[in-house]
């Protein structure tokens, strides 16, 4: 059992006495200044019913953007690859709530946490332009919830969508149902969405089947003086979820949500707090959904049990002065708790591995920023944040037997020692991270935008703390790994013109002692992962041109990033292609039709010591229609063609498929027909 922190205490007060505001009063400026902004011209409303109808996982729209790979390992759980970085270097904000997944090898990404029912709109930050969230190491995807929207002479509205798709023979229903007003509302949804196998481009059947289902209440009470509370309950189930990139499938997670907040103006601006706790159960085993290994005669089980708990707070406040200067500051605390064992054995009681030994952390951080309208023409800004996190393996010295009736007896904490020397799990991080922006409107059609940020980031619970050891490997995180230090300069000249609009943009990161995973493989067949740090360096190159006008619209995407380990003078690994995406579309009168046509260059940049590039990949073209068509007042279809031409591909990010030799990622889906009826009142 975990030890209760006294910041964990604090935290369940908090969430019982009082709540939240995740994301109000964001500046409206900040907002102006996202890299993706995947709605971009559509409502939330729009956008829950229309692409979002027929998506199995809403994460799935970041990969309109050149900038943004998604790594795969099954049919659900992509993982966002953001300029090259990825999985802890990758935060994912729900409604302004913190999630963490429960899996240590990534099962269930917290983007796999997203609402099916009523799909978020969805924006990618890559640097600090705003600090209220927390520093932004390689990303951050921050999910926002519609709330409900009621016509002048209706208290109720909701929506019902039924859809399927043929390759894997996917299924989904989810709808909603709200009661109120704008002020005033409270709404049900849920959804169910299931899938078997699929094909791949060659027709071989990849392991992607999974079943889902999601049931969630929200509210809202806003009072005439401009306070408001809010309220949030949600529970996901996930059942039977296959991955080929693994040696165990999900037989089962469940993730619990809880949100409160409430806020109200006070002098030029507002004040808000947000308070969440998340809890996520998770066990992955190598029988449920298949034929477990047999050694002797005799099957060679293994099943591991996971959780996570997170508790939040969060207090903001925003202030606008003379009209030309807006300041913000606030305080944020979080307790996080992990804790994963893995066992073997006849009756599955046998404690093989301590995955995640009991692990807490608990975090404290403060911040101030301020953005001034100089004149009509340039804008400043900067802001500074200081966290104070700590952590610590409560369960580091017991021990374990990987082997049922087996004599060697392990430890985390002894195999911490072994493996760098680490005598203390405790480790105690001073983050001090900021960011100085500037924009300047050089003509009426060209501005410049530059922003110059330093970002802390602590190593995560797998970095710091796994300890996994088995008779052919181990796989054991280092507690005296240093932070990492990311100092980022990007250049951007966005620009639009008459029915043009374009951004390229030049940014480096370099980062100081950037965690660096790498794999040590023996000479008797064995594998070792460790972690250290390293000096690193990312250049990127990005271009959008677009054009419209009104009724066509034509939209170039570009992205190129190069990851170096200057310390081995090598690649970085699960570093993307250069990716280029082309999109035309057709609007008018509802109706919208589009054709996208996604490249990428092969990529043979890798660095197959560290385990993360399971080799080099082949270049891919592979072209997407889709379509939405009001049928009725109330009543629209949705369809797409994803991969007409039936390639077989995967994204160099994508996990090593070891149903397939260990070598090849695991390939997307061959041709496959997805159409979804939406009706909304």
């Amino acid at each position: 059992m975990m030890r209760k922190t006294h910041l964990a205490r604090c935290i369940s007060l908090v969430m019982a006495g009082c709540a939240v505001a995740p994301l109000a009063h964001a500046q409206s400026e900040t907002d102006a200044l996202m890299l993706i902004r995947v709605t971009e011209g559509q409502s939330a409303e729009a956008a829950r019913l229309s692409a979002a109808a027929i998506q199995t996982e809403p994460v799935q729209r970041l990969s309109s953007d050149a900038g943004v790979s998604l790594s795969r390992m099954g049919g659900r759980g992509l993982d966002p690859v953001i300029r090259g970085q990825n999985e802890e270097r990758v935060e994912v904000l729900l409604d302004g709530m913190r999630v963490e997944g429960a899996c240590p090898s990534r099962m269930d990404p917290p983007t796999s946490r997203l609402s099916t029912a009523l799909a978020p709109v969805l924006e990618v930050r890559t640097s600090n332009r705003t600090l209220r969230w927390g520093p932004i190491a390689g990303g951050q995807v921050v999910a926002t919830t519609a709330a409900p929207e009621f016509a002048d002479d209706n208290r109720t509205t909701g929506h019902l969508t039924v859809g399927g798709a043929d390759n894997g023979e996917g299924k989904l229903v989810n709808g909603s149902v709200a009661v109120g007003d704008k002020e005033t509302f409270i709404r049900l949804a849920g959804g169910y969405d299931e899938a078997d196998d699929y094909e791949d481009g060659d027709g071989n059947d990849v392991r992607s089947a999974y079943k889902n289902s999601e049931g969630r209440v929200d509210a809202a009470w806003t009072a005439d003086n401009g306070f408001y509370i809010k309220g949030l309950v949600s529970r996901q189930e996930e059942r039977d979820v296959k991955f080929p990139g693994r040696g165990m499938d999900a037989p089962k997670t469940d993730t619990d949500l809880y949100r409160l907040e409430l806020g109200a103006p006070v002098a030029s601006g507002g004040w808000n707090l947000m308070a969440w706790q998340a809890d996520v159960d998770h066990v992955m085993d190598n029988f449920s959904l298949r034929e477990p290994p047999v050694n002797m005669g005799m099957p060679m089980k293994m099943q591991t049990n996971s959780e996570t708990r997170t508790r939040g707070a969060r207090l903001v406040l925003d202030q606008t002065i003379n009209y030309t200067k807006d300041i913000a500051f606030g305080v944020d605390v979080e307790s996080n708790e992990w804790d994963a064992t893995m066992y073997n054995g006849m009756n599955l009681d046998h404690e093989a591995s301590l995955m995640w030994p009991g692990v807490e952390r608990d975090r404290v951080g403060v911040f101030v920023e301020a953005f001034h309208q100089i004149r009509a023409n340039a804008r400043l800004g900067a802001g500074i944040r200081y966290d104070r996190v700590e952590m610590d393996a409560t369960r580091a010295d017991q021990t374990f037997t990987p082997m049922a009736g087996g004599m060697m007896t392990f430890s985390p904490s002894g195999l911490y020692a072994s493996a760098y020397g680490a005598s203390d799990t405790e480790a105690n991080d001073d983050n001090v991270s900021g960011f100085l922006t500037g924009e300047w409107r050089v003509s009426p059609v060209q501005a410049l935008e530059v922003t110059a940020s330093h970002s802390v980031r602590s190593p995560s619970v797998n970095e710091r703390y796994v300890a996994r050891k088995t008779m052919k490997s181990s796989w054991i995180g280092n507690p005296d790994l240093d932070t990492e230090k990311h100092h980022k300069l990007e250049v951007s000249l966005p620009g639009n013109q008459g029915e043009w609009s374009w951004r390229p943009a030049v940014w480096v990161d370099q980062v100081d002692d950037y965690v660096y995973r790498f794999d040590i493989r023996n000479p008797n067949n064995t594998t070792d992962t460790r972690y250290e740090n390293i000096s690193a360096r990312l250049l990127g190159v990005e271009g959008m041109l677009g054009w419209t006008n009104g009724t066509w619209s034509s939209t170039s995407k570009l992205a190129s990033v190069r990851g170096e380990n200057r310390d081995a003078d090598k690649a970085l690994p699960r570093i993307p292609p250069i990716q280029f995406i082309q999109t035309l579309g057709w609007h008018y009168q509802g109706h919208t039709l589009e054709a996208e046509w996604q490249l990428a260059r092969r990529q043979d940049r890798v660095d197959l010591e560290s385990g993360l590039d399971p080799s080099t990949s082949p270049g891919y073209g592979v072209f997407n229609l889709s379509g939405t068509h009001p049928l009725m007042a109330n009543l629209s279809l949705t369809w797409a063609v994803d991969n007409l031409f039936d390639n077989t591909w995967a994204n160099h990010v994508s996990k090593d498929n070891l149903a397939d030799s260990g070598v090849f990622r695991v390939n997307e889906p061959g041709r496959t027909l997805r159409a979804a009826l939406t009706a909304r009142w």
